[in-house]
């Protein structure tokens, strides 16, 4: 879980306009830091299988996000694989 400040500064960094906070961009960049952070754990607890369950649907919803904005917008989804310096 994500601290409350350390999600709204992501949501900030990554917003298109002043109030959102659902946009495909906000939720990658969430799922992104999610996945990092509970990597870390999982190198450290390798025998936590309900966290790497976790992790797995996350990456799994990640993608999915990552699909559509590719479907949508070709162009937001460039710039924000760039930025996240995913792929």
């Amino acid at each position: 879980m994500l601290a409350t400040k350390k999600k709204q500064t992501i949501i900030k960094k990554n917003r298109i306009h002043e109030t959102d906070t659902g946009s495909p961009e906000v939720q990658v960049a969430i799922l992104s830091t999610q996945i990092s952070e509970l990597t870390k754990h999982l190198k450290k607890h390798k025998k936590d299988n309900h966290s790497r369950r976790g992790l797995i649907k996350m990456v799994a919803d990640r993608r999915t996000q990552l699909k559509y904005l590719e479907r949508k917008d070709k162009t937001r989804y460039n710039v924000l694989v760039k930025k996240m310096d995913l792929n």
